[in-house]
């Protein structure tokens, strides 16, 4: 039976919300596939000073994502909580996109770290403004447990072609323009656009979807973790989430590294990436559908399973055609994509136990520690691959020239694109074999909790 918030939705507001997700995969993705090459192959930077410029300025939005999830949930203006956000990350992130590839020419190969560093350490500040409240929406939007599916496959279908679009195109931007430091700030140009294009127009999109949230006590890193341990199906499956979001991004990291000096073609990033994230286009209602019939868990640890062969088997890299490396590519993005899907599906099944719980809405609270956890992973990805890249001997460049490594230092990229994303894989599934918010046990949670019975309401927290 349809509720009187779905009845408040229609494909427009779907479709507006979606949008926002064009941005998000484009930012989630570019700096994941290109930024590491770019210090280490333009710049110069040596591969573990490159692995430590990425890290950092992410590790800091663990602090600063509960922060603005917090502050979301309390602002209450004509346009909502979480609009006003979301359009002041919209302004700021793409002038700082720009600058992470815009080192200036005279800097030396430390200074131009540093300044990369800088830029992306504010990049992603802003990214947080708008991605922290924009997650929290969908829990908001309605209260049917299926139809939150509904909300974020048309999230993910967007998701997936901005993904798609961005890891795409950046590579073939920076080689239309010559390549070099010319090329990647090109490319950042193009992108940066893109993302304003996208997060204006959820911004606008979204002017119709309920605003339901109430104000919440102030939001903090020791805040979140304290509602957190409150809920043990949002830490269940917030921890299987950030280990699988390390996973893909250790595997994006490496995929420039792996085309270039596996299988000898720099030009091959376009093609493996693309392998990786346009199954998702064929296969998410597949999944959809196949989560119906066995539950969302289910199928995400399916997809999960899938991902984690696939990229074991990439382990042949050497040995074996490109076609069949292809092969391997595509059938990890057949499980990628399902990863996509599930956890963004569960995460606001979680929230609304929490509600029930507490007696108070904090969606933006919890989905600001689920992203900062989504990004402190996002940056150690790629820090681990920068790091066994310098464990195995690989030599940066400057420039164009491609450098001569040895077969050391190619099984360390071997490594990190294949057995690297596969460990972390299957330990991600260790946190969620106890979550159980079915439909059936979120409804039990909902009904004990308006009855006064089961449960004990969870005080609200802070500092």
């Amino acid at each position: 039976m349809a509720t009187a918030t779905q009845r408040r939705l229609g494909r427009g507001t779907y479709v507006g919300y979606a949008l926002g997700s064009l941005a998000t995969g484009t930012f989630g993705t570019v700096p994941g596939l290109l930024l590491l090459y770019f210090l280490t192959d333009t710049l110069g930077v040596a591969a573990g000073i490159a692995g430590v410029t990425v890290l950092i300025p992410k590790l800091w939005d663990v602090i600063w994502n509960p922060l603005v999830g917090g502050w979301s949930d309390r602002t209450q203006t004509r346009w909502g909580a979480r609009r006003p956000w979301m359009l002041a990350g919209a302004l700021i992130l793409p002038l700082f996109f720009v600058a992470m590839f815009a080192a200036p020419l005279a800097l030396s190969a430390g200074a131009a770290a540093l300044w990369t560093g800088v830029a992306f350490l504010v990049a992603a500040a802003a990214y947080a403004l708008f991605q922290v409240p924009y997650v929290s929406m969908p829990a908001e939007m309605t209260d049917d447990y299926q139809e939150r599916t509904t909300i974020v496959s048309f999230r993910i279908v967007a998701l997936t072609v901005g993904i798609l679009a961005a890891g795409a195109l950046a590579p073939v931007l920076v080689d239309s323009a010559g390549g070099g430091r010319a090329g990647y700030l090109w490319m950042a140009v193009a992108i940066a656009l893109f993302m304003l294009v996208s997060m204006l127009a959820a911004v606008v999109g979204t002017r119709k979807a309920p605003r339901t949230t109430r104000p919440t006590g102030a939001g903090s890193l020791l805040t979140a973790i304290r509602v957190a341990r409150k809920n043990p199906w949002f830490l269940r499956l917030w921890g299987t989430f950030v280990v699988q979001a390390l996973a893909t991004a250790a595997t994006l990291a490496a995929i420039p590294y792996f085309a270039t000096y596996i299988l000898g073609n720099e030009k091959s990033t376009t093609l493996l990436f693309a392998g990786l994230v346009a199954p998702a286009i064929v296969v998410m209602p597949l999944w959809t559908r196949y989560a119906r019939r066995v539950g969302k868990k289910h199928a995400y640890v399916a997809a999960s399973l899938l991902y984690a062969a696939a990229s074991l088997l990439m382990v042949l890299g050497r040995v074996v055609p490109t076609a069949v490396v292809l092969l391997f590519v595509v059938l990890a993005g057949v499980g990628y994509s399902g990863m996509q899907l599930f956890p963004l599906a569960m995460l606001p099944d979680t929230v609304e136990a929490d509600e029930a719980r507490a007696g108070v809405r904090r969606s933006g609270l919890l989905t600001g520690l689920w992203t900062a956890g989504e990004t402190a992973a996002f940056a150690v990805g790629p820090a681990l691959v920068g790091l066994l890249l310098a464990v195995f001997g690989f030599v940066s460049r400057e420039g164009t020239d491609v450098v001569e490594q040895s077969s050391t230092a190619t099984t360390g990229i071997l490594l990190a694109f294949s057995v690297l994303p596969a460990i972390a894989m299957l330990l991600s599934l260790l946190a969620l074999r106890r979550y159980d918010l079915s439909a059936e046990r979120l409804a039990a949670v909902v009904e004990e909790a308006g009855t006064g019975t089961g449960i004990a309401p969870v005080e609200e927290q802070t500092p």
